[in-house]
């Protein structure tokens, strides 16, 4: 399963049952599962891409036994697209196939009131969950850094091949859901992007300038500080106010906009996007990897077009996948390249934009496009 954007969608739908209520414009769902091996009193967990399916929480939404070996949730969805799996409360006991791997992401397309039923019979034990992999490199972290009306949250920090034996000043890209970026450990479903190894490989050969790169981790409000509105704006004004002085005073940066950049993957693509373009004089460069430009009740493609000003020093990767999730967000992308061209911005020179029309919307999927991104950002 692996997605991570699929959060994106959840926070912005509207609860679809009023005091149990079907709504006219919300669709009959009923999960069912018939689960052999499992105890009756065992717990059971649906978890999946819309606030009624939990935000992707395992242990958020229960299914009630209704005897005979087979546990059973109704719920009223808006999503036409969702996606969803099943757990006994933790991403450490979710179901998983007779060689004890992780199921797949299950999704629906829906069109009216549906009964879907699964037979799962093998789950995952806590002590089996075997991430392999680390962080490769020298990184540093820094604790519960806060602002106003936002939850703390921690910053790793990791240092290019070098950088502790000179007085060089490096530029820095700072990347939003760092959980996931250097570490499986730390990464929501034990798949990280990769990009310490990625670097290092690509500095250590020459063909990217070495940066400092800088993971902003996530909080629960992710979905809020994300996009637009009154979290995201308290964001970037942490992201330009708390950690990049920080970082700043702290490491031998190159403190210019045209040395910083920003990026992200989903939710993060969009807020890396927003930074650049509201604060073109401390960002200059953008990763946007599966962004969230315009679907359900986000739309930044209209702010875009609604800029009168002279063009801003901007560069851009933009990139999607063609997969599930990735093919609903690619509307909003053609919208935006679409602006981004009425503004005078040209493909090859202020922005890339990859579609590999292969990929689903998970941290594999960016991790393996990072290396076209690194280069038209910083190669050599």
């Amino acid at each position: 399963m692996r997605y991570f954007l699929l959060t994106l969608l959840a926070m912005l739908c509207l609860c679809q049952t009023v005091w149990g209520q079907q709504q006219p414009d919300s669709i009959r769902v009923t999960f069912r599962i018939h689960a052999a091996t499992l105890l009756d009193s065992q717990r059971v967990y649906l978890s999946g891409s819309t606030p009624e399916l939990g935000n992707w929480q395992p242990d958020k939404v229960a299914l009630e036994y209704v005897g005979g070996q087979v546990w059973e949730k109704i719920l009223y969805l808006k999503e036409p697209s969702v996606a969803y799996k099943f757990t006994l409360g933790s991403w450490e006991t979710e179901a998983t196939d007779a060689n004890g791997e992780p199921l797949p992401n299950f999704s629906l397309q829906l069109e009216g009131d549906t009964l879907v039923q699964h037979e799962l019979r093998y789950w995952l034990k806590k002590e089996e969950r075997k991430v392999t992999g680390g962080i490769t490199g020298t990184v540093r972290y820094h604790r519960n850094l806060t602002a106003d009306s936002l939850k703390p949250r921690d910053l790793i920090v990791w240092l290019p091949p070098g950088y502790e034996k000179g007085s060089k000043r490096y530029p820095v890209l700072y990347l939003h859901d760092g959980q996931n970026v250097f570490d499986p450990a730390t990464s929501s479903f034990g798949v990280d992007w990769r990009i310490d190894e990625i670097a290092d490989s690509m500095i250590r050969s020459k063909r990217m300038e070495p940066v400092i790169i800088v993971g902003i981790n996530n909080t629960p409000d992710r979905m809020e500080e994300y996009v637009p509105g009154t979290k995201g704006s308290a964001y970037m004004d942490f992201v330009v106010n708390t950690v990049k002085p920080l970082l700043d005073q702290s490491y031998r940066t190159k403190p210019s906009a045209k040395h910083t950049l920003t990026g992200g993957s989903s939710a993060g693509g969009i807020i890396a996007f927003m930074l650049a373009w509201e604060y073109p004089q401390v960002f200059s460069k953008a990763i946007c990897m599966s962004p969230a430009f315009k679907i359900m009740h986000i739309n930044y493609v209209k702010d875009v077009q609604a800029y009168t000003g002279k063009k801003r020093k901007l560069k851009f990767y933009i990139d999607n996948g063609g997969v599930d999730l990735e093919a609903r967000l690619q509307p909003g992308i053609d919208e935006m390249l679409t602006a981004l061209q009425e503004k005078g911005y040209r493909e090859g020179k202020d922005y890339v934009w990859i579609l590999d029309t292969n990929a689903q919307h998970n941290e594999a999927a960016w991790s393996k496009r990072m290396p076209r991104a690194l280069t038209f950002m910083l190669g050599k």
